[in-house]
């Protein structure tokens, strides 16, 4: 039972870097041509695997894989978005 409840914490970590970096490039660094390079992804994971490493041992229920998986989703996110600014595409209000 605690595995599965680390199991999902894990993965719901994940995808909040995820989408968290993805939506950062996006939106607030589209116009800095260094966040669109492949080295600006690997520079995220890095950062927030360094950020995630501690904390992770002050919570219950995660350990190390959690802390991998969180650097993993926020390069990857970082990644994605830098494509999404490649390609033009934008979330807006709708006016």
């Amino acid at each position: 039972m605690f595995g599965f409840i680390g199991f999902v914490l894990g993965l719901g970590i994940s995808w909040f870097g995820y989408s968290t970096a993805r939506r950062f490039v996006r939106e607030r660094l589209r116009y800095v041509e260094a966040a669109q390079t492949p080295f600006a992804a690997v520079a995220a994971g890095v950062g927030a695997l360094l950020i995630a490493w501690p904390l992770v041992a002050l919570l219950p229920f995660v350990g190390g894989g959690t802390a991998i998986g969180f650097s993993l989703g926020t390069a990857l996110g970082a990644r994605a978005g830098a494509d999404d600014v490649k390609r033009g595409y934008r979330i807006t209000d709708g006016l």
